[in-house]
């Protein structure tokens, strides 16, 4: 048990240290070595696990942390996993916040984002591809896959569109919807019913006012770091006025080029309302409802797949998942593929990490390094 706890916290601090490109490319960082190099997990569990924890409120790729950790080390490996994937993000963000205090400005990395952007995109490709393989079963999970990507690339929630693909994907697997399901996914509508939290504020913020906004946050938030702007802005700067638009903005900049989860952001934001004790209460409590959830949470998926219905539900909420991560992957390419520094890092980066399966980290290193020399070149 010390010895896979050990394994764990290496693992998982470093991704912490080096995974940078948002949830997409966590969960394909872990797949490279969770899956493919260290054996610790078959392809279609972790895929399950993918599925599982798009079901539940909160940070999808630390809530993969946490149930690889389950997996391998139970309650203890979970809180050892998860706490060391967060806590480098949560550190590096906490200091960057302590700059922005004191200088007013955020440092420079755009030379940096240039090849990380890339390199990112191919750690992604790679891993869609090697999930996408076991997620397509038939031709019934494609049309799944198929009518989840296209209802992401038009504007659907992410969470509704998964829910109604497993739902429906489900149906159509049992032979009861026929091809009717792909046919209702555009018809949701583009917000997927999202809110803004409204909560009872003080003038004076105090830690415990902090820190329940920001665990009732952890607690619904669903979706990606987008939502996470709506939540912060409908509450601390519409709501609440703890914090202007401008700083809500360089808060959200922070947690976009720090590694490890987005949601640090909370770090950043609660170190400017109070200081140390501030980014520390908002840390645990944006996460905290996460490990709660993925500890009731993973025990039920060996019986999921042990119900016909329920397996069904699953492998359709799996390929709908693969199918959110390649619409991710085509809106992150038509941001960063804009000059031809970008294509050549992808393509290298791609190389190295399809054909001679070199590690995640240095091909997010690789990049930066790679993206700041092509920088100063033009």
């Amino acid at each position: 048990m010390k010895e896979r706890l050990r394994e764990l916290a290496a693992l998982f601090f470093r991704l912490g240290v080096t995974a940078f490109g948002g949830p997409a490319a966590h969960i394909g960082m872990m797949e490279d070595e969770v899956v493919t190099r260290r054996g610790w997990l078959g392809r279609q569990h972790f895929l399950d696990l993918v599925g599982a924890t798009s079901l539940i409120p909160g940070p999808n790729s630390t809530e993969m942390t946490m149930h690889i950790g389950y997996e391998r080390a139970g309650w203890r490996g979970l809180a050892v996993a998860g706490s060391l994937f967060i806590l480098p993000a949560a550190f590096l963000t906490g200091i960057l916040a302590w700059l922005y205090v004191q200088y007013g400005s955020l440092p420079t990395v755009e030379p940096l984002l240039v090849g990380i952007k890339p390199a990112v995109i191919a750690i992604i490709v790679t891993a869609v591809y090697r999930l996408g393989l076991k997620a397509v079963k038939n031709w019934q999970t494609a049309i799944v896959g198929l009518g989840v990507l296209i209802a992401a690339l038009f504007g659907v929630d992410e969470v509704i569109a998964l829910l109604v693909g497993g739902v429906l994907g489900a149906l159509l697997l049992r032979a009861i919807a026929g091809s009717a399901a792909l046919l209702l996914l555009p018809l949701l509508p583009g917000n997927g019913g999202r809110f803004l939290m409204q909560i009872e504020g003080e003038t004076a913020v105090s830690l415990w006012s902090l820190g329940a906004f920001f665990l009732k946050i952890g607690a619904i938030l669903y979706g990606s770091g987008y939502v996470l702007v709506a939540y912060l802005e409908g509450g601390l700067v519409d709501q609440l006025g703890w914090l202007t638009q401008a700083q809500l903005l360089d808060a959200i900049a922070i947690g976009q080029f720090t590694p490890g989860p987005v949601l640090t952001t909370a770090t950043f934001v609660g170190f400017i309302i109070a200081g140390v004790p501030g980014a520390i209460v908002a840390t645990v409590g944006i996460f905290l409802p996460s490990f709660l959830f993925v500890l009731v949470l993973n025990p039920l998926i060996p019986k999921m797949r042990q119900s016909v219905w329920l397996s069904a539900f699953l492998d359709a909420v799996n390929v709908a998942a693969v199918g959110l991560m390649v619409a991710v992957l085509i809106n992150l390419g038509r941001q960063t593929f804009t000059n031809w520094q970008g294509v050549m890092i992808a393509l290298l980066a791609l190389a190295a990490s399809a054909r001679f399966k070199v590690n995640s980290a240095w091909i997010v290193l690789g990049g930066a390094v790679l993206g700041y020399l092509l920088s100063l070149i033009g």
